[in-house]
């Protein structure tokens, strides 16, 4: 098995040389190990690495390993947050990557106000419209982010995408720059600026930076194949 610090520094190296391309700082970049399916302890090695930002796909699982792992990291949701489990996450998660709809907004909302605090999220997206994925259609996106950036106890940071799969990772781009484009037209929108651009998994966050990625989900380059 490939060392996890091993792992992580090819991931950074490539991190680094899509910036260069880009004319980015590679400070621009955050990467999110995601950790589906990975045991505490092998997530612990990556720790140990250095690395302090981790992603899940559902909340259970990742309240588990908050309690396992203990202080000291960042956890983003990058999954679908279904609306039962909204009480379970808000204030749990440096940032939620999925709100796709006003009704899961205005619930988001609804349970950080009685939690008593401000829950960072992004706008979920399916530009694509793909019925195995959920996300706000591209008519929606925009409409989506004025809706949350109007509620108190939520804070929209920009968008988040998951692109049609393909074996060639230029297939996304296309995507990623559409998103790019929304996240401009909503910042004008909602009238300030929204900082964040989640896109780019394994196969493609290399063209996910180059396009403007801020935060890339990276879970098989970091843990190797899922069983």
């Amino acid at each position: 098995m490939i060392p996890a610090e091993r792992r992580l520094q090819e991931v950074r190296f490539c991190i680094a040389a899509a910036c260069a391309r880009a004319r980015r700082a590679p400070s621009e970049v955050t990467l999110v190990a995601v950790t589906k399916t990975v045991p505490p302890e092998r997530i612990a090695e990556l720790v140990r690495a250095g690395h302090r930002q981790l992603g899940e796909n559902r909340v259970q699982e990742a309240l588990e390993k908050i309690d396992i792992l203990g202080p000291g990291l960042e956890w983003h949701l990058v999954g679908h947050l279904q609306r039962n489990k909204v009480r379970a996450a808000v204030g749990r998660f440096t940032l939620i990557h999925s709100v796709d709809g006003p009704e899961l907004a205005r619930e988001l909302d609804r349970r950080a106000a009685v939690a008593g605090v401000v829950q960072p999220v992004l706008v979920q997206a399916n530009l694509a419209e793909e019925t195995t994925k959920h996300g706000a259609g591209e008519p929606a996106v925009v409409p989506l982010a004025e809706e949350i950036a109007s509620l108190e106890h939520l804070e929209l940071r920009g968008l988040m995408i998951i692109p049609p799969p393909s074996h060639d990772p230029e297939e996304a781009r296309p995507w990623f720059r559409r998103l790019a484009e929304l996240r401009e037209t909503a910042s004008r929108r909602v009238g300030r600026a929204l900082p964040d651009l989640s896109m780019g998994m394994t196969d493609d966050f290399e063209v996910a930076i180059e396009e403007g990625a801020t935060l890339v989900r990276v879970g098989r380059a970091l843990f190797g194949e899922r069983r």
